[in-house]
């Protein structure tokens, strides 16, 4: 196998990956506008399916179909050459890649120093209402967080404790603890890591809030004691002016009011129709395995069209 071969490959895949990435990042563009538009509430699994949508397609292109359609079909002898179009989308695809990597390294590497810096002078608090590892931890404003994701712990400033009445920091916990259930540490490390093209244009953003906000009314889903969610709903105004400014993080960590609506989440507490935005969790499974099933059965005859697919492509470049 000649190291021409690999490299063409390699080219090939990367040109094919940023193609696929614009493509798919002008199909969320205008659905994110469709969404955006309508007054209805979308909920958290919608956003972040439309925010990842551009790179998992160009993940997925690539890597399932691309990749063994080159392998299995391109001939060893004869390697073509490289254009210069083909090597310039290679290189956007790779600096893609490489700016997706730095953002998530950087967000990971600012979390960790915060929560070191946090955990400098830390003190073991047993709250009753979790068995996760939990700190009363000094800072300027008060804060609640849920920090980490293989080892989750929770950090709560003195400031917070002095200024809830237990049922309220209860409250507060129960919704970091949803925020652990969702995953949502981890989910904002995969939203800030994206590789895709859609982080540069201003609806990502959008999306984004959209999201952050969706997960913290689904978080603000306590149980059904009428007390529990009147408790959150205190501790979440106590908080908001307690804080003069609500912070925008795209860093892993999740924190009481990080995801803004306040005043609507309080209203949807304290309301009597509790209802959220269905998630239709069985309905995307069921797409979810029809997809995969119905790829398994062509999969040959489609590996065959990709690279014919490929071969046009390439011949038409100027």
């Amino acid at each position: 196998m000649s190291g021409e071969f690999l490299a063409r490959g390699a080219t090939l895949t990367f040109a094919w990956f940023v193609a696929m990435n614009v493509a798919v990042s002008a199909l969320t563009l205008a659905a994110a506008a469709v969404a955006l538009r309508e007054d209805t509430k979308r909920s958290a699994g919608f956003w972040m399916s439309l925010r990842l949508a551009p790179s998992l397609a160009a993940v997925f292109f690539t890597i399932v179909l691309f990749a063994p359609s080159y392998w299995k079909l391109e001939p060893r002898e004869n390697v073509e050459g490289f254009d210069i179009t083909l090597t310039l989308l290679a290189g956007c695809g790779m600096a893609v890649l490489g700016a997706a990597i730095v953002r998530g390294l950087t967000a990971w590497t600012t979390a960790r120093r915060r929560v070191r810096q946090w955990m400098a002078h830390a003190r073991p608090l047993n709250l009753a209402s979790t068995t996760l590892p939990a700190y009363a931890i000094d800072a300027a404003q008060p804060l609640i967080a849920l920090v980490g994701m293989r080892r989750p712990r929770l950090l709560v400033t003195q400031g917070l404790i002095d200024a809830l009445t237990p049922a309220e920091l209860d409250a507060a916990v129960a919704h970091e603890l949803g925020h652990q259930r969702a995953c949502d540490n981890l989910k904002r490390l995969a939203i800030c890591s994206a590789p895709d093209l859609l982080t540069y244009f201003r609806a990502a953003r959008v999306i984004e809030q959209r999201w952050a906000a969706a997960a913290e009314h689904l978080a603000d889903r306590i149980g059904d004691s009428a007390a529990a969610r009147c408790a959150l709903a205190s501790a979440l105004v106590k908080v908001a002016r307690l804080t003069p400014i609500i912070p925008r993080n795209r860093e892993p960590i999740s924190t009481l009011i990080s995801g803004g609506e306040i005043a609507s989440r309080v209203q949807r507490l304290l309301s009597d129709d509790q209802a959220l935005p269905s998630a239709r969790t069985w309905r995307l499974g069921a797409l979810g395995a029809f997809a995969c099933l119905a790829v398994a059965f062509v999969y040959s005859p489609l590996l065959h069209s990709v690279h014919e697919l490929t071969e046009l492509l390439v011949h038409t470049l100027p």
